[in-house]
């Protein structure tokens, strides 16, 4: 269905390639998983399917792409929209209506499909991915997780033969996720759709694909079977390092495949604990009866608390750097938080959690101030956030939002990190030297909008770091970041947090939770549902449970660092 031949992608004044050269052949009816590191080229490699490369990005198209017999290059976009359909990182550059309903059905007129046929697809698709109580919803007030559901949407309803998919997953919580991976499942098996699909959580979508496409640092392209190219990749799942680990072979793919593997690997740590290294320690007692029978009791067995590995804990007697008290916020009709007590303390990493719109990005604007409380009160450092000057607060609270685009002015990444150390005060370079440690490579003479997600992400938070807040809010902060990436985003948070820094995150990636979080609060409706130590809160739920955490439960192992460290 979709033929690569000797394909690469070349722009202007640009040092190098932005795509190795990709020969592929992807048959009909099978989804095939695209990785590489951030700024790898998965992004163009997509484009060149639906014909935005070169028609709309510019640049010089080398080789061929055919998709159904039809070559991109002498097909416009508009020419292969009943063929190929394309959603992309960002959802709001996706939208051209402003109801949900409307924009499902978009697709459908423009290709002049009958009115009936178009009133039960639309149907079908809110039924397929939730959507139904959001029909009449403006998409301006939708979260980014249920964007990102109406804009799948909206290229499902045309029916197309090929869907392209950038980071599908990126900004839904995990239910939805699986709603969502269910569909297009569905669509594989079902109805032979063919799928390209790039995805840095590889942990939730490894398991599905038919074939790997892997971009490797080294300039090359290999096409072949998921476990035999996770095997040499540089980005790999939890449960395929883990398997790594303990030498399986082949490399598990899912949970189920390495719990069957796993009873020699909960043997040999049956007599450690997180944060013990390779000491054994005396097996914990068995729960009592009266602790089974307690709905309160810890989801894991007795023993050391599961910590991440930062060097100093939150003291707890400390008076809070932030505080919200009986937080209350109505919006037009939807009330977006209601009764929302918290306290956060330096030191302290606290992870928010929950549905797609359940006020997790709601709550930590109205911490910067861009939301006046409809009832209750909140404080950052003595302040109140909504009576306090934008540039006095950045010194005492920093956002970097969901979409980095809305701090990013410049026409260079050098500009916005000049403009950076003035506005902070900082010393001149020290945006620059934060970029290069988040994502080295990125260079400065690149304008922001050029950047691949990932990259602009790690722009926005050096921009907000550079500052120094003692209280960081990041919402979703993973998100276009490869694992490599992440690695380097987790030992920068922790550093902060030794130094003091009070961190909130709000995010729907469960294994950067395992790994850095304190604590964890989880949201539902606007109302605090659960409140507490990471190991306790994210192994209560199987949605929110790591994968190092189902694959040796009962044991309390969040991450594939801790088992590394106790072997």
């Amino acid at each position: 269905m979709i033929h690569f031949d000797h394909v690469s992608v070349v722009y202007e004044d640009a040092p190098q390639p932005a795509l190795p050269t990709v020969d592929a052949h992807l048959p009909e009816g099978e989804l095939c998983l695209l990785i590489g590191a951030s700024g790898s080229g998965k992004s163009t490699l997509l484009g060149t399917v639906s014909g935005l490369v070169p028609h709309f990005t510019g640049g010089t198209l080398h080789g061929r792409v055919t998709v159904g017999g039809r070559d991109t290059r002498t097909h416009k976009p508009r020419e292969l929209a009943d063929l190929v359909g394309t959603v992309g990182q960002d959802p709001l550059a996706h939208f051209v209506t402003d109801t949900v309903e409307d924009e499902l059905a978009y697709g459908m007129e423009s290709l002049g499909l009958p009115a009936a046929t178009m009133r039960r697809r639309v149907e079908e698709t809110l039924d397929l991915l939730g959507l139904n109580d959001l029909r009449d919803r403006p998409i301006a007030s939708l979260s980014g997780g249920q964007q990102q559901r109406v804009a799948i949407g909206s290229v499902l309803t045309p029916h197309p033969e090929v869907l392209v998919l950038d980071e599908p997953t990126s900004a839904l919580d995990p239910p939805a996720a699986e709603e969502v991976l269910a569909v297009i499942q569905r669509l594989v098996h079902d109805l032979g759709t063919t799928v390209l699909m790039a995805e840095h959580r590889l942990e939730r979508v490894v398991q599905y694909a038919d074939q790997v496409l892997l971009l490797s640092p080294d300039g090359t392209a290999r096409l072949g079977d998921p476990a035999a190219m996770l095997a040499v990749s540089p980005v790999r799942p939890p449960v395929t390092e883990l398997g790594d680990l303990a030498g399986w072979d082949p490399l598990p793919l899912s949970v189920r495949d390495a719990r069957r593997r796993a009873h020699g690997l909960r043997e040999r740590l049956a007599t450690r604990v997180p944060g013990a290294g390779a000491t054994p320690v005396a097996a914990p007692a068995p729960p009592t009866s009266a602790d089974a029978a307690s709905p309160s009791a810890p989801a894991v067995p007795p023993g050391p608390a599961v910590r991440p590995a930062s060097a100093v804990s939150p003291d707890d007697s400390a008076p809070p750097l932030a505080e919200t008290s009986r937080l209350g916020l109505v919006r037009g009709r939807v009330t977006a938080l209601h009764d929302v007590s918290l306290r956060i303390r330096a030191g302290e990493t606290v992870a928010l959690m929950g549905r797609n719109g359940a006020g997790k990005s709601t709550l930590l604007n109205t911490l910067v101030g861009m939301h006046r409380p409809t009832s209750g009160r909140v404080t950052v450092e003595g302040r109140v956030p909504h009576r306090t000057r934008p540039a006095e607060l950045l010194r005492h609270a920093g956002l970097v939002p969901q979409e980095p685009r809305d701090l990013l002015y410049a026409d260079t990444v050098a500009r916005e990190c000049r403009s950076a150390d003035a506005d902070a005060g900082a010393d001149p370079g020290t945006c620059r030297a934060l970029v290069s440690r988040l994502l080295p490579g990125i260079p400065g003479t690149a304008h922001p909008r050029d950047l691949s997600e990932g990259q602009r992400l790690a722009l926005a938070l050096a921009i907000i770091l550079t500052a120094r807040p003692p209280l960081l809010l990041l919402d979703e902060p993973t998100r276009g970041l490869d694992y490599a990436a992440k690695a380097r985003l987790v030992a920068l948070l922790r550093e902060l947090a030794d130094q003091g820094h009070a961190l909130v995150l709000a995010t729907h990636d469960v294994e950067l939770v395992a790994e850095i979080a304190h604590r964890v609060v989880i949201l539902a409706q606007g109302e605090t549902v659960a409140d507490g130590p990471t190991h306790e809160v994210i192994t209560s739920s199987p949605a929110y449970a790591p994968q190092v955490s189902k694959i040796l439960a009962p044991q309390p192992w969040l991450t594939v660092a801790q088992v590394r460290e106790a072997l």
